[in-house]
């Protein structure tokens, strides 16, 4: 059964890059078209040999003498080879967190624990990343910070989803005395508590260029999160949907599963 539910996670993570990319083509490459403006603007300021109007078709072709991909394959190709690779690889892992959790989260069936998880996986991995580190466009991050800056929002991405593991896990133990509702409110509130506490400790890095437009930073960053809902709800909705059938194959795991949780 993992297998067929692997295949299945891989194939609606790639409908999920595609629609992903569909998205982030339409409402994000303007942004970014934006930054790329304002950075050209800053760097012709700052050199007095930059032609009016000539610098942007002076770096697209340097780039491509480089070697580099130019501005037009970034933002179509590109993306869209990142976004369903990523796609792909993200629905293959949350088939084998589903093939572990399914049977051990209750008895809400199929749909409902790729659900589940599809929003926990959103929570943990996107949102609370991204709140204390959000998305910045070409032109914000500062050179200096961008390797710390990484450094940070991965080592907050591991310590949060091991929080949200915790939090289930502590939901599960408090379930049979306490009752569904009141251990999963119980497990979110300790959740929220453990990130308050390491967003605290972590450091802020706060970085962005004077005359930056503001609208264009916070247009980028819901852009950002746009992408992963879309993602996350393709994938958590549509896999619901196709493992159904491979479980339904196999209900017997499912019910030996719940009895062993």
């Amino acid at each position: 059964m993992v297998g067929s539910l692997l295949l299945r996670g891989m194939l609606i993570g790639i409908v999920a890059g595609i629609v992903a990319f569909g998205f982030a083509r339409v409402f994000g490459e303007p942004q970014v078209d934006l930054a790329i403006a304002f950075e050209e603007q800053m760097a012709a300021a700052e050199s007095a040999q930059a032609a009016d109007g000539g610098q942007a078709a002076v770096e697209e072709e340097a780039a491509e003498e480089e070697g580099l991909p130019g501005r037009g394959t970034q933002a179509g190709i590109g993306l869209a080879t990142a976004l369903v690779v990523y796609g792909a690889a993200v629905g293959g892992i949350f088939a084998l967190v589903f093939a572990f959790g399914y049977g051990r989260l209750g008895a809400i069936g199929a749909r409902g624990t790729s659900a589940l998880l599809a929003l926990a996986a959103f929570v943990s991995v996107v949102l609370v990343p991204l709140f204390k580190y959000p998305a910045n466009p070409p032109a914000v991050s500062v050179d200096e910070t961008i390797g710390i800056r990484t450094t940070l929002y991965f080592i907050l991405l591991v310590i949060s989803v091991l929080g949200m593991a915790g939090a289930f896990t502590l939901a599960r133990r408090l379930w049979a005395q306490h009752g569904g509702w009141n251990a999963t409110l119980t497990a979110a509130a300790a959740y929220l508590v453990f990130v308050a506490i390491v967003y605290v400790a972590m450091p802020a890095i706060n970085e962005m260029p004077e005359g930056f437009s503001p609208d264009v930073l916070w247009n980028f960053r819901v852009v950002s999160v746009g992408i992963h809902v879309i993602l996350w709800a393709v994938i958590g909705l549509g896999f619901g949907v196709l493992a159904e059938k491979a479980v339904g194959e196999d209900s017997g795991n499912a019910r030996l599963a719940a009895s062993y949780g």
